[in-house]
This record gives C-alpha cells, sequence and structure tokens, in this order.
C-alpha cells in the first residue's frame, strides 16, 4: 500500500512520528541509541539502536498490510473507534506492548489524554457525516480524516504511520479508488485530485502541507497525497 516508516519525531516532534524509511537518513539515525524512555514498552529488551527498531516495526508494518490486503472493509468498520485501535495494535503489536492502547500521558502533541475518546468520537461522527452527504471529495475526506487522527495523537508512537494506513484503507475499500502515494510518485495522480510533479524534498513538502493543514488550508496535503 505504499505506507511504511517516515519522517520521524525529530523532523517534527508536533505531528508524525513516521513517513518513508526511504526519505529517512540511515547513517546519521540508525546507529542513534535508544533511550530508557524511547525502550518503555518494548517487547525486544535486546534492541539497542534506532536502526534495529526500525527494522522491527517495518516487518510488523508489512505483516499488518498483508493483513488488511486479505480482508474486505465496509465504512461502518473503518468509522469505528475498534478497528482504529486494532489496525494500531496489528501494526505495532508485535514490537511494544502498548500497541493499540490509548496513551495514558499527555505529550508536547495532541489533545490531553482525557480528551482522546471524546475527540476521536466526534472525528468519527464527522466523517461518517462527510461520506454520507458527500461534503468533500473522497480524497479531501479522506485526508481530513487522517489530518485530525494525527492531531489527536491517540497512541503513545506510530501515529502517522498509523493515520496514514488508515487512509490508504479508507480511499481503496470506501471509495474503490487508488491508494495515496505520499510524495513517492514524483508525478501526478490518477484520480482527478490536482496533483504536480515536484523535485521539492518530500520531509520538506509533507510537513508544509501538514502545517497549512493545521491552518484548514487542505489543498497541499490533497496535492502531497497524490504525488
Amino acid at each position: 500500500m505504499g505506507l511504511e516508516d517516515g519522517i520521524d519525531d525529530g523532523l517534527d516532534d508536533r505531528r508524525d512520528d513516521g513517513f518513508d524509511a526511504g526519505l529517512n537518513d540511515e547513517a546519521a539515525s540508525g546507529q542513534t541509541p535508544l533511550t530508557a524512555e524511547e525502550k518503555e514498552g518494548l517487547l525486544f529488551p535486546h534492541v539497542a539502536t534506532r536502526g534495529e527498531l526500525d527494522e522491527l516495526e517495518q516487518q510488523n508494518i508489512e505483516n499488518a498490510i498483508e493483513w488488511t490486503l486479505q480482508r474486505s472493509f465496509t465504512a461502518d468498520v473503518l468509522f469505528n473507534d475498534t478497528f482504529i485501535r486494532l489496525l494500531h495494535k496489528r501494526m505495532f503489536g508485535d514490537v511494544w506492548a502498548w500497541a493499540g492502547e490509548f496513551r495514558t500521558s499527555n505529550k508536547n502533541i495532541g489533545v490531553d489524554t482525557w480528551q482522546i475518546s471524546t475527540e476521536l468520537r466526534t472525528l468519527l461522527d464527522d466523517v461518517r457525516y462527510w461520506h454520507e452527504h458527500s461534503t468533500y471529495s473522497p480524497d479531501e475526506t479522506v485526508l481530513r480524516f487522517k489530518h485530525r487522527l494525527v492531531s489527536i495523537h491517540c497512541f503513545p508512537n506510530g501515529n502517522g504511520r498509523h493515520s496514514r494506513l488508515m487512509a490508504d484503507i479508507i480511499i481503496d475499500a470506501v471509495y474503490k479508488l487508488p491508494v495515496f502515494t505520499w510524495g513517492s510518485a514524483g508525478s501526478a495522480g490518477s484520480t482527478g485530485t490536482a496533483t504536480h510533479a515536484t523535485t521539492e524534498d518530500p520531509r520538506r513538502a509533507y510537513l508544509r502541507a501538514i502545517r497549512a493543514a493545521d491552518r484548514k488550508d487542505y489543498h497541499p496535503l490533497l496535492v502531497f497525497a497524490r504525488t
């Protein structure tokens, strides 16, 4: 589904923990030691570096993607907090003890912990309404949902990768459109969304798109997701 590891917390500690492993500077980040705090809940105590952790998480995510490809999903299933938790568990449950569980401590990103369930229910109500009333185009519906979901920051980690896989599953299963390319195609998309080829660093383009969406301007994210 074109969804891998990604732009890490250091690149956007307000928002996303990952984008595409190919975008990371592996030489710089792969050998970075994990701190004791970063290893909390890790099911592999022998893992010592960011690179080792990335490999474990990537295999787990690939298994989750394979799981999704073997199943059919309806809007009622996908627009539900049970599935949101289940997908996160499928993506990270082989690596982290807390996978699929909402975070229990506040961070410098996302809503306060006591607001997570309420904000998520509001988002799910909103996306069901958008879908049922065709409020936005399919791409905009899904990307607005993705942006709001990662902004809530439901889980201790993995929120960016989780929100992008959610977006890919929804656009494919509900709207029968190709999954998003998330800046990896380098050319125009094929679903009617305005796109353009770009030589901009995908990390910078993604962060620029996310920041624009924070200001309620979703056009850059619409373009980026199909580029």
